[in-house]
């Protein structure tokens, strides 16, 4: 057996649930995360992956727990939007992140890409949340919601399990360098955007000396 990961920053929160509640942490965090109520049911799955790549869990066990969690969560979600609809966004959205204006844009959305939305959501953070209780009150064809959630849920995992597990002992550097790497892009996001805007600015100022 493995020595157990150390968990770096804000990771290490979960360490204690993993140790005391193995399994039914990563199902209880994971259901929650799918349908509609904003708790580290990703972050949950990627430790306990990394708890398996130690040997302190079992990755098969991880990767069926998760999933079913995931898949049951979004059927939760899908219930709660079809059969409380709009009223139930409007009345209770606002405490899972779900606002009136956010649920519309989703919607919009939703309606173009139905099938893709419900497969890959769970990899963008409040679509991963939200997107049962949107798919439900749009009135997605239950069968049809529940293969394309299914194949999401495996996707999710095991993208998300396959990086956890990978880490194992490593977990601590590998967090160091995924948050270097996001400093990184915020500044080269904020470089390109500052540049964006200076050529605007510059073609506003050509144009308007050419109209002169």
């Amino acid at each position: 057996m493995g020595v157990p990961p150390p968990l770096p920053g804000p990771l290490a929160g979960l360490a204690p649930l993993l140790d005391d509640y193995g399994y039914l942490a990563v199902g209880v965090l994971v259901l929650l995360d799918n349908c509609g109520i904003p708790v580290p049911g990703q972050t949950i799955l990627v430790v306990a992956a990394a708890y398996a790549g130690t040997g302190r869990m079992d990755l098969a066990g991880v990767v069926a727990v998760a999933t079913a969690a995931a898949v049951l969560g979004d059927c939760l979600g899908y219930l709660i939007g079809r059969s409380g609809g709009r009223a139930f966004v409007h009345r209770w959205g606002r405490y899972v992140l779900l606002t009136p204006a956010r649920f519309a844009r989703g919607e919009a959305f939703f309606a173009r890409r139905a099938d893709l939305v419900i497969v890959f959501a769970r990899f963008v953070d409040v679509l991963r949340q939200t997107k049962g209780i949107i798919a439900g009150t749009a009135g997605m064809p239950w069968w049809r919601f529940l293969g394309c959630t299914t194949l999401g849920a495996l996707l999710w995992v095991g993208a998300w399990a396959g990086v956890g597990y990978a880490a194992g002992t490593r977990l601590g550097s590998v967090y160091s360098w995924v948050t270097r790497s996001q400093v990184y892009l915020l500044i080269a996001l904020g470089v390109l955007l500052a540049a964006l805007v200076a050529r605007r600015l510059w073609r506003r100022r050509r144009d308007g000396d050419a109209g002169r």
